[in-house]
């Protein structure tokens, strides 16, 4: 389990664990809203399937307290850079904090890995929400394109 103390505005604590066998399933169904399927999956259960298929990503469940309420991976890129990729917040669970604390927990954990590499994560230039989540958490971008979306780093 990833656990920073993060809390949603809920007062939920938000932590980051293995998809297992126990909430494949809650990970599975979690779906965005209907106005960000352009920008991410519509479904969790394509992440799963991206994850399970590639090696360069791991899936983790999204958890407020006990509920699966999104789903996230990470990765190592072949210039050991560290991604956050997949972040997908179940609609009803949106505007309640629960990416930002997903972003809060996992990005340090990315940082502190062997040789405290840089963490990446990309979004589509039309995705101006994740672009201001993702500015105010201190990533910017690098100038980079990932197919049509734009990389971003972490500020050491």
């Amino acid at each position: 389990m990833i656990d920073n103390a993060h809390l949603d505005r809920l007062g939920r604590r938000v932590t980051l664990r293995p998809v297992d066998d126990d909430n494949w399933r809650a990970v599975a169904d979690v779906a965005p809203r209907d106005d960000q399927r352009r920008f991410v999956a519509a479904l969790g259960a394509r992440y799963l399937l991206l994850s399970m298929r590639s090696d360069v990503w791991n899936s983790l469940a999204v958890y407020a307290d006990e509920t699966v309420v999104g789903h996230v991976m990470w990765g190592v890129d072949d210039d050991g850079s560290h991604w956050i990729g997949g972040m997908l917040i179940d609609a009803a669970e949106q505007g309640r904090g629960v990416g930002r604390a997903t972003v809060q927990t996992l990005a340090p954990w990315l940082a502190a890995q062997d040789g405290n590499p840089p963490v990446r994560l990309s979004y589509h230039p039309d995705n101006t929400p994740a672009a201001a989540l993702y500015t105010s958490l201190g990533f910017h971008p690098t100038g980079a394109m990932d197919d049509d979306e734009l990389v971003a780093e972490q500020a050491p």
